[in-house]
C-alpha cells in the first residue's frame, strides 16, 4: 500500500495544501492505493483531500480491501507492505485483525532510536572482501505504548550498501546506517522479512505508470465525487486491461507496461469489411496474442 500526491492547478473541490515535495504550496489530492504485487492490479483505491495523511482514517478501507482479497483467495498468505505512514497503533491492528502479516517502515522517534542504538546483539548477514560486516540485523527491544502485548516485534537492519531511503547513522565509528521495521509476522526470519519490505518500493512505477498512461493525477470536474469516480473508473480500466492481458496473451504479462501493452497489443492494423450485409473487423495476425 501506498499514497501518492497530485497536484492540482484550479478551484477542484476537496484540493487543499497539504504534503507536496514537489509544488510546495500548491493545492492537491493525496489518493491511497493498494496494489497485488504478484498480478499488478489494483486492489483498492480512494480518493482523498491533500491534507489527509496515511493512519487511522484509512482503517475502514484497509480492513474492506483485505477482506475482498481473503474473499478471493481464501487461502492465501496476505503480507501487507506500508512504509513509515503505515505506523499507526490503528492501522496495525486493523491488518492484524483482517488475518493479515504487516511489514511497516517503523517511524524513529527519539525512544525508538535510542533502543536500536542500545541493542549489542547483531547478527551478521553479508561480509566484504575484507571479511568485514556489510549487512547486520538484530531482534530490538522495544514497544509502543498503545501497542498489544508480545503481538508484535522490532527489528533492525545496519547496513553500509544501501543508498537509497532515508539514512540514519548512530554510530560514530562504524560505516553503517539502519533502517527499522515493525511486523506481526513472528516466525519468519527477521532478514527475509527486511529483503521482503523492500519489494514495497515496486509500487511506485506502478503509480507513475497510472498517471502518465491513464491520467489518475488529471481532474476533470469540480467536485470531489465526480473526480472520485473517476479515479476509480480509471483503475477498473487499467486491471481490466491486466485481466485481458493475461488471458489473451502467449507470453507472460505481469511485468508489462501499459506503452507496452498498447503498442504490442491494441494497436493492431486491421480493415472494416462489409459482407453478407455485415461488417467484420478482419485485424491483422498479431503474434503476442492467442
Amino acid at each position: 500500500m501506498d499514497t501518492t500526491v497530485t497536484t492540482l492547478f484550479g478551484e477542484q473541490e476537496g484540493a487543499v495544501v497539504g504534503y507536496n515535495p514537489r509544488h510546495h504550496g500548491r493545492p492537491s489530492y493525496h489518493p491511497i492505493l493498494a496494489r497485488i504485487a504478484e498480478t499488478e492490479t489494483i486492489l483498492g483505491a480512494r480518493l482523498r483531500r491533500g491534507d489527509t495523511t496515511l493512519g487511522e482514517g484509512d482503517v475502514e478501507d484497509i480492513e474492506q480491501w483485505l477482506g475482498r482479497l481473503h474473499e478471493a483467495a481464501p487461502n492465501a498468505v496476505v503480507t501487507t507492505r506500508i512504509d513509515a505512514g503505515g505506523d499507526c497503533a490503528a492501522l496495525l491492528s486493523a491488518v492484524d485483525r483482517s488475518h493479515a502479516y504487516f511489514i511497516v517502515k517503523a517511524k524513529q522517534t527519539p525512544n525508538l532510536v535510542g533502543a536500536v542504538f542500545a541493542t549489542k546483539s547483531w547478527r551478521t548477514i553479508d561480509r566484504d572482501a575484507f571479511d568485514e560486516p556489510t549487512r547486520q540485523v538484530a531482534v530490538i527491544d522495544f514497544k509502543r505504548d498503545d501497542w498489544p502485548s508480545d503481538r508484535y516485534r522490532v527489528f533492525a537492519v545496519r547496513t553500509n550498501e544501501r543508498d537509497s531511503g532515508k539514512q540514519v547513522q548512530l554510530w560514530d565509528a562504524l560505516d553503517f546506517s539502519v533502517h527499522v521495521y515493525v511486523t506481526n509476522d513472528m516466525h519468519r526470519d527477521i532478514d527475509e522479512l527486511a529483503r521482503a519490505y523492500d519489494g514495497r518500493a515496486a509500487i511506485e512505477p506502478l503509480i507513475a505508470e497510472l498517471k502518465n498512461a491513464f491520467g489518475i493525477g488529471k481532474a476533470s470536474t469540480n467536485d470531489f465525487d465526480a473526480n472520485e469516480a473517476a479515479f476509480l473508473i480509471k483503475l477498473l480500466a487499467y486491471n481490466v486491461m491486466r485481466r485481458w492481458v493475461a488471458c489473451s496473451c502467449k507470453q507472460p504479462s505481469a511485468g508489462w507496461r501499459a506503452s507496452w501493452i498498447r503498442r504490442a497489443c491494441v494497436l493492431i492494423p486491421a480493415r472494416l469489411i462489409r459482407s453478407g450485409g455485415r461488417r467484420i473487423v478482419r485485424m491483422a495476425p498479431c503474434p503476442m496474442l492467442n
